[in-house]
């Protein structure tokens, strides 16, 4: 008997038009039940202030650098860069093929407070971050081939430090991921004359997988979601990099920044962990095809305690998920973008 197709109960799989790669969708599994790892919840806050933290004002870093007593988002070198702008090459070898690696790593503090994370942030504070973005990528840009603006929140995503802060990370190189989606917009735009997460930002406006918009700014879970409620963050104007926003929609970004963070926090009553990072337009080149976009890889599927797993068939196969983009994006919408309590 044949049957019609369900996307929300037939496995599936769909195509990541950025990076070129499948993600099988199997939406029946989420019914399972589980007795798999559960991790430890969030550690209770702690004060503003911590005198054993690394980032917060006026404490010593490793390096015996005092931090000053700052009021706003403090950026620094890196005190264990990965990458440094003096190193040599090593030598090329056909078999076992090597290639040098230069830049620069930075963070950055985005407050003070050692308790308040992004959708804890006020507009006017989320701004000043914003701006903070914007300059590094642009003075690292003028001599750096790409420039890398991310955060990993939380330890369940490796942060070291719970004081809330995110990275930059410049090089001489351009990073697989973003060449990738380099040559997939190149040649979307060569082939259709357009861009093409400008096509994917009108065929999402008011669909099922929107989370969030304004007037400059859209934040969906993608068609290709990889992770359970990742986010796709796309802007509407013409820009490639965050150094060209205006001030329009660097205002818009600290607004729909808040209310998606706060969905996320609001969803399981828990500080979301997180990666977040921006994708511009590798420095130097024309651009052509691109827009600029963040892409937000939240582990979480279940609840706050019990994350997804790339392992087995995602490690040796391709990436699969239970939950359909869909299904994630109902659930994200159904969360108040108010931050409900200091979680």
């Amino acid at each position: 008997m044949s049957m019609s197709f369900d996307p929300a109960d037939h496995p599936h799989r769909r195509r990541n038009l950025l990076s070129g790669e499948w993600v099988l969708v199997s939406p029946h599994r989420a019914k399972r039940p589980w007795q798999g790892e559960e991790a430890p919840p969030p550690a209770p806050r702690g004060a503003r202030h911590d005198a054993s933290c690394y980032l917060c004002p006026g404490n010593l870093r490793m390096n015996g650098e005092r931090n000053p007593d700052y009021t706003g988002p403090f950026v620094f070198a890196n005190d264990f860069a990965a990458l440094l702008p003096d190193t040599p090459s090593p030598d090329d070898d056909p078999l076992f093929p090597a290639a040098g690696a230069r830049g620069e790593a930075r963070v950055i503090c985005y407050s003070p407070d050692h308790t308040r994370t992004l959708p804890e942030l006020s507009d006017a504070e989320r701004r000043v971050l914003v701006d903070a973005w914007a300059a590094q990528s642009a003075e690292l840009g003028a001599r750096w081939a790409h420039v890398e603006v991310f955060e990993n929140k939380g330890a369940m995503m490796g942060c070291s430090s719970p004081h809330p802060h995110g990275q930059v990370w410049a090089s001489d190189f351009i990073p697989q991921h973003v060449a990738r989606e380099d040559e997939t917009q190149r040649a979307w735009h060569a082939a259709r004359g357009a861009v093409l997460l400008d096509e994917v930002a009108a065929a999402e406006e008011g669909g099922p997988r929107l989370v969030e918009a304004n007037d400059h700014w859209l934040a969906i879970v993608p068609w290709w979601a990889a992770w359970p409620f990742e986010t796709l963050i796309i802007a509407r104007d013409p820009v490639l990099r965050l150094e060209d926003l205006s001030d329009a929609s660097r205002d818009a970004l600290a607004v729909l920044l808040g209310r998606l963070m706060a969905r996320y926090d609001n969803l399981f009553a828990t500080s979301f962990p997180y990666s977040f990072g921006w994708h511009g337009a590798p420095h130097g080149g024309d651009g052509v095809g691109w827009r600029l976009h963040a892409h937000v890889y939240p582990p979480l599927l279940r609840s706050a305690t019990v994350r997804k797993f790339m392992v087995g068939f995602e490690m040796l196969g391709e990436t699969q998920r239970d939950l359909t983009p869909e299904q994630a994006a109902e659930r994200l919408r159904a969360a108040s973008p108010i931050l409900e309590r200091q979680i």
